[in-house]
């Protein structure tokens, strides 16, 4: 039997153990990690970017699966290479999903306020701001928001409010919990709702996503 080779994209800032939770058959499927690159300057465009990430799919015809601003990249990613079927997870497929705080914030450009410092000095703002009752989940944090270099925050906070799609792209399903907060579902069109998921329900939600995955693919 021939698998099926999903690459998968995590959420903005963090790495591939997000994924840690799904349990797709290893029989049916062969996963492949991507990790964020570092951006080769603040001005690389994300096409630019999503080139150079394509660059680590070995195999024809993927299927292509991203979280969050994963989920942005992987729809860059399936312009320049074919793809089996593309599947987002708490993302959005078009620039009139992202909720109005979003373009407020590109419009009077206040997002350029967002403490990436803070973020990519995690340990000393655990420390000083979180304090021991909290440590637990300075920890889960620290584990799962593993990428902090400071241009790549910057680069990606800055593409996900300018991105420009238009359209939803062809072949395409999106997973979406009714809780998010970061893109609530109010402002979302066809897609598999996932009752009271949140935007981290890749972690909280995963035997349900894994179903659905595998559904959309054997289907």
């Amino acid at each position: 039997m021939n698998k099926t080779h999903v690459y998968l994209v995590p959420g903005l800032a963090a790495g591939p153990e997000i994924f840690e939770n799904l349990n797709l058959s290893k029989e049916k499927y062969q996963l492949h990690y991507l990790e964020w690159k570092i951006p080769l300057a603040k001005q690389e465009t994300i096409a630019n970017y999503a080139m150079r990430m394509c660059e680590d799919i070995k195999e024809d015809n993927p299927v292509l699966i991203g979280v969050s601003f994963g989920g942005i990249m992987v729809q860059e990613m399936s312009k320049f290479v074919n793809t089996k079927q593309v599947i987002i997870i708490s993302s959005i497929k078009k620039m009139d999903e992202l909720p109005k705080k979003f373009k407020l914030a590109k419009i009077t450009k206040t997002y350029k306020l967002f403490p990436t410092k803070v973020v990519s000095n995690f340990e000393s703002f655990a420390h000083f701001f979180l304090g021991k009752s909290l440590k637990k989940r300075a920890d889960i944090y620290k584990k799962y928001l593993s990428v902090r270099n400071e241009l790549y925050l910057n680069w990606s906070i800055d593409n996900v409010l300018k991105w420009q799609q238009e359209k939803p792209i062809k072949n395409i399903t999106h997973i979406h919990g009714t809780k998010d907060h970061i893109f609530p579902n109010k402002n979302i069109d066809n897609y598999i709702k996932i009752d009271g998921g949140t935007h981290i329900m890749i972690l909280t939600k995963a035997k349900k996503i894994s179903q659905i995955i595998d559904k959309t693919l054997t289907s």
